[in-house]
């Protein structure tokens, strides 16, 4: 045996037995230091953060209140009495009576479904629009990605709120599920182009590590790593973006509301009740603060829950 293989064999041994001369030791090391994900290290680094935790609770309460308004209110949002206009707190009613004689908190509660619907549907279908463009701008390159880029480009440079107002003037029903979907089909139409440009961006990084070379040369086809490879790494980017687009298009929906062109009643939405607060607002300013209340910090909770995403799986922002 050379000196170089009875060097190799000592070392091996004692790998094997570790510090203390017992066997099995350095299966405790290799188990103490289990390779780190970036999710795993985002994770750790989000429980640390005190916004994350509150803009989280704001969140899941909202979600709540969209999907259970019972378990926050027992009162009906379209028991209406006049003789209660502009009546101040009774019985369940904690902020009172707005100048229909409806309770004000309930409605407020209730409103919460509607915009929440917008909202997520709204980011939902906008997602799958980016990833779609996004992936393919960034991936094939070339002619197709100068094209798709020059699409996105011009989506972009269209105003949001004017362009949803001009298209939402042709929606001649007063069907509260046709405003709705009209709405959702207008915000994602319209809405998809940072979240494709980000996943563009992410392609481009990721088609050119030694994974997708090695997965290239084993003979996996276009679609394969696309789905397998890059897809999960353009993913978290583009749910960071999302969840920060979603509370624009909350109050996006809101904005068309009280402008008369998205929701219209007898549908419940913060945007109808701010726009019927503002009229009576001498009157009586809870009906206008309540509403306006309840979006904003739904619009900040999704807005801070991003932001602290975003800062927690970017490296470069610990």
């Amino acid at each position: 045996m050379s000196d170089f293989e009875t060097v190799a064999a000592t070392e091996n041994q004692a790998a094997r037995r570790g510090p203390s001369g017992e066997p099995g030791a350095p299966n405790q090391v290799g188990a103490a230091q289990k390779p780190r994900s970036l999710a795993g290290d985002a994770w750790r680094d989000l429980r640390r953060k005190p916004i994350f935790w509150i803009s989280l609770t704001l969140v899941v309460l909202v979600a709540a209140m969209a999907a259970f308004p019972g378990l926050f209110t027992a009162n009906d949002p379209r028991d209406c009495v006049l003789a209660r206009q502009h009546a101040g707190p009774s019985g369940g009613a904690i902020f009172g009576y707005d100048f229909q004689g409806c309770d004000t908190y309930s409605r407020a509660v209730y409103g919460a479904r509607a915009s929440l619907l917008v909202g997520a549907l709204s980011a939902l279908f906008t997602g799958l629009i980016a990833l779609l463009v996004g992936m393919t701008a960034g991936y094939f390159g070339r002619w197709v990605d100068a094209v798709l880029s020059r699409v996105i480009d011009i989506v972009l440079g269209i105003p949001l709120l004017l362009a949803a107002i001009v298209l939402l003037k042709r929606v001649n029903s007063d069907s509260s599920t046709v405003r709705i979907a009209a709405v959702i089909f207008v915000l994602a139409v319209l809405g998809w182009t940072t979240a494709a440009r980000v996943v563009r961006s992410s392609v481009i990084t990721a088609k050119e590590q030694d994974y997708v070379a090695a997965a290239r040369m084993l003979g996996a086809g276009d679609s394969r790593i696309m789905l397998r490879h890059i897809l999960p790494n353009a993913l978290a980017p583009a749910i960071v973006v999302l969840t920060i687009a979603l509370g624009s298009f909350i109050a996006a929906e809101a904005t068309l509301s009280f402008l008369g062109i998205g929701l219209k009643a007898p549908t419940i939405s913060w945007g109808i009740d701010i726009d019927a607060g503002r009229v009576h607002m001498r009157e009586s300013a809870t009906p206008l603060v309540v509403p306006s209340a309840f979006l904003a910090l739904t619009v900040l909770a999704f807005i801070m829950l991003g932001d602290a995403i975003r800062d927690a799986f970017d490296p470069k922002l610990r």
